[in-house]
């Protein structure tokens, strides 16, 4: 599979936010949103969601490898209420130990 040409943009609140995928033709094409509990350094990751048409072509691993850099800068731990940020996590639990636990 070729190299995904994604740009990120995340955009806080004051306890929590989104990340937004934008693909080669700059449309937004899949977003994650999260919540953040920062008194526990906790990171929840509440829903990804990747445009139909764009489904199937790794976009929504790339919105939770962004999180899981967002994390490690911010030192949070990860808490994945969505199903399919908690089976990225799983399939790569061992690159992401130090913030899934």
């Amino acid at each position: 599979m070729e190299k995904l040409n994604i740009k990120f943009q995340n955009l806080r609140t004051q306890n929590g936010g989104y990340i937004t995928a934008t693909g080669p033709i700059s449309n937004e094409v899949g977003r994650l949103t999260y919540t953040i509990q920062a008194e526990q350094n906790v990171m929840i990751i509440s829903y990804v969601m990747v445009i139909t048409k764009y489904e199937g072509l790794g976009f929504g691993k790339a919105l939770v490898n962004e999180a899981v850099k967002f994390a490690r800068k911010n030192k949070y731990k990860i808490y994945p209420h969505c199903g399919f940020a908690k089976s990225v996590l799983e399939r790569e639990k061992n690159a992401v130990s130090d913030v899934y636990p």
